[in-house]
């Protein structure tokens, strides 16, 4: 990942700042502070029909991106139609906690569900109002 501060360095490097440091401890605080400010507004912006609608299309068959997105919007879940970038994002965010699972064939990163997300759709369909606060809490957390 790149440093987000890269230019704010650069310029200093150039000012009467040029001797000004910041700790390490003070540099993973803001880092930490920009990371949350991120995460908070993006899982704010997904709606929890849209998650499962994600789901349900990669339950039966490995998709890719482009596929999932098209599918999507074919169900009218106009979500990602202007934004595919954040479909991208969901759908790492769901793979780094394994309710997803990937595979790259021909060059294309197919998705599905993992047994862990096999369980949040079978969970979602008997009890939807539990299911909606594991998940959404579960996000929350695959942001941190």
């Amino acid at each position: 990942m790149n440093d987000p501060f890269t230019n704010l360095k650069s310029s200093m490097k150039k000012t009467i700042f040029k001797d000004l440091s910041f700790s390490n401890e003070r540099k993973n605080a803001v880092k930490e502070a920009i990371r949350m400010n991120q995460s908070q507004s993006q899982f704010h912006s997904w709606e929890i029909e849209t998650i499962i609608a994600l789901l349900e299309s990669v339950q039966r068959e490995s998709k890719d991106g482009y596929t999932i997105s098209v599918q999507l919007f074919q169900k009218n879940e106009r979500t990602f139609q202007k934004n595919e970038g954040q479909l991208y994002i969901l759908l790492h965010l769901l793979e780094n906690k394994e309710i997803l699972t990937s595979k790259w064939i021909d060059e294309k990163k197919y998705y599905s569900l993992h047994s862990k997300g096999k369980k949040y759709l079978a969970s979602y369909k008997q009890d939807t109002s539990k299911s909606e606060l594991s998940l959404k809490h579960l996000l929350e957390e695959a942001s941190l």
